[in-house]
Formats: C-alpha cells, sequence, structure tokens
C-alpha cells in the first residue's frame, strides 16, 4: 500500500525517469494512468492494432525521455509520440510512402471500412464516420481538443507546430466537419442539420467521446 501511494502521488515526469532507471512499477503506473486516454486515440483510427500502438507509445516515451524537460504538460510530449507512431503505423502498410499526407489523407482513404465502433443513436453513428472522412491531422487537433482537453499550448507541443497553426487547424476542423456532415445530410435525409451550429457540433463532438469509451 505505501509503495502505491507513492507511485500514485509522483507526477509523469518522475514516475518516467524512475521507469527508464528500471522502475516497472513506475512505469505500470504510468501506463494505467494514460491507458484510457491512449486507447480513445487509436482506436478511432486503427481499431484492429490499437494495443500493440499503445504498448509502442510507452516504450517510446520512455526512449527519448530526454525530450520532455517538464516546462510542458506530459500530455502534449505523449500525445505528440502517440502521433508519431500512428503515423509510422500507417506509412508502414503503404506500398508508396509518400502517398501518405496527414495534412490531406484521412482515415477513411487509408482504411475505407465503416467505423467499428458501436453507437447509441443514428447522429453518433454519423457523426463517427464524418471523423474518419476528414483529413487525419484535422481528426487528431480535434479530439485532443474536445476530449482530452489539450489548450492550444499542449496541442502546439504534440504536433510541433505553432499555436496560430494550432488555432487555424481547429477552425478548419470544424469546417471540414460540418462540410462532410451536410454533405451527408443531403444525401440521407434532413437529419444533421444541427451541424450547421458550430455550439451544437462542439458539443456532440465532445459526446462522441462516451461512445469510443464504450463502443
Amino acid at each position: 500500500m505505501g509503495m502505491d501511494r507513492r507511485l500514485s502521488s509522483m507526477t509523469d515526469e518522475a514516475l518516467l525517469r524512475a521507469w527508464a532507471a528500471g522502475d516497472e512499477a513506475a512505469g505500470a503506473t504510468l501506463f494505467r494512468r494514460h491507458f484510457v486516454a491512449l486507447r480513445r486515440f487509436f482506436r478511432t483510427k486503427v481499431p484492429l492494432d490499437y494495443d500493440d500502438l499503445i504498448q509502442a507509445t510507452m516504450l517510446e516515451c520512455m526512449r527519448c525521455k530526454d525530450r520532455f524537460r517538464g516546462d510542458a504538460s506530459f500530455q502534449g510530449f505523449l500525445f505528440g509520440v502517440a502521433r508519431n507512431c500512428l503515423l509510422h503505423h500507417f506509412r508502414s502498410r503503404l506500398r508508396d510512402r509518400l502517398d501518405f499526407d496527414a495534412s490531406q489523407s484521412s482515415v477513411a482513404d487509408l482504411d475505407p471500412r465503416p467505423s467499428t465502433l458501436v453507437a447509441r443513436n443514428a447522429e453518433h453513428t454519423r457523426l463517427a464516420e464524418a471523423m474518419r472522412r476528414i483529413p487525419l491531422d484535422l481528426q487528431i487537433v480535434l479530439e485532443l481538443h474536445y476530449w482530452e482537453n489539450l489548450s492550444t499550448r499542449e496541442l502546439a507541443e504534440a504536433l510541433a507546430v505553432p499555436q496560430g497553426t494550432v488555432k487555424s487547424r481547429l477552425r478548419r476542423g470544424r469546417e471540414a466537419l460540418r462540410e462532410v456532415l451536410d454533405g451527408a445530410a443531403a444525401v440521407g435525409s434532413a437529419a444533421g442539420s444541427a451541424a450547421a451550429d458550430e455550439a451544437g457540433l462542439e458539443a456532440d463532438v465532445r459526446a462522441l467521446r462516451a461512445v469510443v469509451d464504450v463502443g
């Protein structure tokens, strides 16, 4: 019990460095602390390989621990590593790796099969599929902002871009998502017209997090 309390009170940075120094219990604590968030991150993009990518992300965090100096959030560092592992995974599956551009290609481009998430209603199903159809970099910035509550500074660290670029991506992500949803509504039915309301769209994206956690 004393060991558990000690580990639970340690910062992410301290756990990372203790793990790198050979403390397996510290590594297990760090893994448990961020497992759910990493599971969310990967499940919406690689539903069949997310376990392997979570492991790869944590091991890469330990390997490049010196890049995290504690002057920014561990989440920003963690999701920066997770994004790099994800991009490497996608590129490794392509014959021509130069064809993959995260600013242009979507998850649906790489895997045209419908989302495997089990949504509770048609709106969530439509939104989950729409998220897969916007460029990957825009999907990532929306999910990290609305699901993990990363600030623009943390997002800038995770994506290795200026904060101004983060704000631009958030705007373009919302616009791209609205376009996909409105297009689907025009083809299918009148449902989904609430996508025109930005506040409603943001609330829907936040609500989708629970679907990912359960589905």
